[in-house]
């Protein structure tokens, strides 16, 4: 499993011009999900995005998490994070997982970040989907759980 997380001032994501997903300040995370994934690749990543030390403090060092500032999450799934581009010059998506299978731990990573009391928000699994966002920082991370 691969997520970027990018931190926000605020993201949204929206489907055929409506807005399906809108979050303040907090983690923006793209996820795509390999065929060889499992529950408990989604539970280490949960883990680690929520408690990454990565929103500054009074003195603005990077040392609270997401927990600490009681921020939100937009989760969007993006298969196209599995997309190897190293022959030729049109990505593989062989080690992308299939659609159900993806769809299913997608909907068991977001279950797991509300469990976790987070104000969380989606996109539209499969959807064709624009998303914005003001990326705070810049600060973007890429996480995988292999």
């Amino acid at each position: 499993m691969r997520a970027v997380i990018q931190r926000v001032k605020q993201s949204s994501v929206s489907v055929l011009g409506k807005c399906s997903g809108s979050i303040n300040e907090g983690l923006m995370v793209l996820l795509g999900v390999e065929k060889n994934d499992q529950q408990k690749d989604a539970e280490y990543l949960v883990e680690k995005i929520v408690h990454l030390r990565i929103f500054e403090d009074d003195i603005g060092k990077m040392n609270r998490s997401l927990i600490d500032i009681k921020g939100q999450m937009l989760v969007i799934s993006q298969f196209t994070l599995l997309g190897d581009c190293r022959k030729g010059r049109r990505p593989s998506f062989v080690a992308a997982a299939p659609p159900e299978m993806a769809n299913e731990l997608y909907l068991y990573f977001i279950e797991k970040v509300k469990n976790k009391g987070i104000h969380t928000e989606t996109g539209i699994f499969g959807a064709m989907m624009d998303v914005s966002l003001v990326n705070n920082g810049p600060v973007t991370f890429v996480l995988e759980s292999a």
